[in-house]
């Protein structure tokens, strides 16, 4: 079946009955029963597709999601982080037990709230191919199902101990009369995880190399894909937080070595520029998507279409502008870090002060391509710091005869795919956990080639014809013998880690897992403190309010000086002193621009924000029927 992301089934409510001698017991012909349905592998496939998509129509591939819906998405959402600010007061961490199944840190979900649907669905399948279907299906198929429906528990089980650390690990169906099972509390995370680790060695060894549409269904390299993401943050999970070797190595290793699967199969490689890969109508044959999302407005019975793309069309309002923090993570084309950096001398670029380096068009034309890829050229006043994510769409939708107003980028009606794993991914989960094991494990040393297949595959990507018009160039390789050395690297974090961490922030921005979701698991919260220790976060592009500036054709900055932006507008300068707009200093607004209106968290982020509060209406009901649900620390 064709497309089978495409495809939203409603869940199957197979209400299963047993057959008697008596003829007004036996169930109606059009009702399936349990020995009725588990009958050929295409009702298991049909089963297994309403994994895709769970109960909450939020599933596990979103993607660019559909219409209007904004959850776990680029741009609409995934922006709470110490990459971008919003205007007004940064959204704070709560520091009260939610009472619903859902917890938000910092306007982001951070998993998939205290819901065991998919957890219970894949017990079922897996007992229903074991005691109904086993017999007349392939051996083959048998081992390929199982492992589709352990792969399935493992990812909803992975995001349940990301949100919450111990949840409780349910590993058969079970009856409704099994009170003491249904009401147990939470198993630890290292038997959680353990037995994730379990299921996801099977689907490995089992699940099929090919399944149906390549690129739109799971099959081997697919699961192998998400093993370098599940255990690279469990590994280091256990390392940074916990200080467990033994299981963080064997994690670690766990995620090379899946990793080196989807590597050297010969199936991917880095092939095509960003507006490619994230604007393209139609991904199928793209070398760098393992996994991604079909879009087809004239898709039956109903459109599927989205709006990533109209939000990227730089007339629509972004709530996350990039700061000051992520710009100044961005390596030089050189390969040196912005402070050590040769690259504004070859660009010819004349700079009256450090702040200079940070006008957008400097930006463009010194630093890896992967800021010109993600960012518009020009000032946005749609973005909270005027830098621009149009990341998302292709060079027509912002850069075409009509920029900005091409039809289908104007409202939900996008149909660029969307690459829900794609080969960058995994290579960086690969670096990350080779570095991590080799520098804190006692893992094998990094060598040359580990770095040429990763992280330089990464710069090698091709860059368009905008971009070079720009002055835009490739990033030179990372060489092992020659680290950049970074005067703002953390003391704890060894010089190659960083490296690597730099990589990620660069090329994964916007995107899935979240940068929040890497703060948590290298225990760095910290990052996303918004006031005087880190100030940064709160600012952006260097500019000049008063001065004629390339990015500035339009004379937006000028405009901004009146009586409605007192307060509101202002700039930080490179000695730290902040100047706000009082309606008479127009000529000393000249540094780092300060993102419109914003003000610091009036709650920043603590220890016991790294996992959320299981929720109270859970603790109650179990309390309710007779039971204890434990809680989070300071919870």
């Amino acid at each position: 079946m064709k497309n089978k992301i495409l495809i939203l089934l409603a869940a199957l409510s197979l209400f299963f009955s047993s057959c008697s001698d008596n003829v007004l017991d036996r169930p109606p012909l059009t009702v399936f029963t349990d020995n009725s349905y588990w009958t050929s592998e295409d009702r298991l496939r049909l089963f297994a597709n309403g994994f895709y998509n769970d109960v909450n129509n939020i599933g596990f591939f979103q993607g660019y999601s559909r219409s209007w819906t904004a959850y776990y998405v680029p741009v609409r959402s995934l922006f709470s982080s110490d990459d971008f600010a919003n205007s007004g007061t940064q959204a704070g961490f709560t520091n009260t037990s939610a009472g619903s199944t859902s917890y938000y840190i910092d306007g982001v979900w951070p998993g998939r709230g205290w819901y065991f649907t998919i957890v219970r669905k894949a017990n079922l399948f897996l007992n229903r191919i074991e005691n109904i279907a086993k017999p007349v299906i392939t051996e083959e198929a048998y081992n390929h199902w199982s492992g589709i429906a352990r792969f399935f528990r493992s990812l909803e089980y992975t995001e349940l101990v990301r949100t919450y650390g111990d949840v409780p690990w349910f590993g058969d169906e079970i009856k409704d009369t099994e009170k003491d099972l249904m009401f147990k509390d939470r198993d630890s995370r290292d038997v959680v995880m353990d037995n994730v680790y379990d299921d996801l060695k099977y689907a490995l060894a089992n699940v099929r190399l090919s399944d149906g549409d390549a690129g739109t269904t799971v099959n081997r390299y697919v699961v192998a894909a998400y093993i370098s993401r599940i255990m690279l943050w469990e590994g280091t999970w256990q390392w940074y937080h916990k200080n467990n070797s033994t299981l963080a190595k064997k994690y670690l290793e766990f995620a090379v070595e899946a990793a080196e699967f989807v590597m050297t199969s010969g199936n991917y490689e880095i092939h095509t520029d960003f507006h490619t890969l994230f604007g393209s109508d139609n991904l199928s044959g793209n070398k760098e998507c393992i996994l991604f999302r079909h879009y087809d407005a004239a898709a039956s019975p109903s459109a599927v279409t989205h709006c990533i793309a109209s939000y990227c069309n730089t007339q629509e309002a972004q709530e996350g502008g990039a700061n000051l923090s992520l710009l100044k993570s961005f390596i030089c084309n050189d390969g040196d870090v912005w402070q050590n950096s040769g690259s504004f001398a070859t660009a010819g670029i004349s700079l009256a002060n450090e702040g200079e380096k940070f006008r957008i068009e400097n930006l463009i034309k010194t630093r890896d391509p992967r800021f010109e890829a993600t960012f518009y050229y020009q000032y946005k006043p749609g973005s909270p710091t005027l830098l621009y994510c149009n990341k998302f769409i292709d060079r027509v939708g912002t850069e075409g005869s009509n920029p900005g107003n091409v039809p289908k980028y104007s409202s939900m009606t996008n149909t660029n795919d969307a690459p829900v794993m794609r080969l960058g991914e995994v290579l960086l989960n690969y670096i990350e956990a080779k570095a991590v094991l080799a520098t804190h494990l006692g893992g094998v040393a990094i060598t040359q080639n580990d770095i040429d297949k990763s992280i330089n595959a990464l710069r090698d990507r091709p860059i368009d014809a905008t971009a070079v018009s720009r002055g835009v160039q490739k990033t030179a390789h990372l060489q092992l013998s020659n680290l950049p050395v970074d005067p703002d690297r953390d003391a704890d974090v060894p010089e190659l880690v960083w490296e690597v961490r730099r990589e990620r922030r660069m090329e994964l921005i916007y995107e899935a897992p979240s940068r929040l979701f890497d703060l948590r698991r290298w225990k760095k919260l910290d990052y996303m403190k918004s006031g005087v220790d880190f100030p940064d976060i709160m600012c952006s592009l260097w500019i000049d309010y008063t001065a004629t500036d390339p990015a500035d054709p339009t004379g937006m900055l000028s405009a901004r000086i009146n009586e409605g932006s007192i307060d509101k507008i202002g700039v930080r300068k490179l000695n730290g002193t902040v100047v706000k707009y009082n309606g008479s200093n127009a000529a000393d607004l000249v540094g780092f621009n300060l993102t419109y209106n914003g003000q610091p968290r009036t709650q920043e982020p603590e220890e016991k924000h790294y996992l959320a509060p299981v929720p109270q209406s859970q603790r109650n009901f179990y309390t309710s029927q007779g039971y204890t649900l434990s809680n989070n620390p300071d919870w």
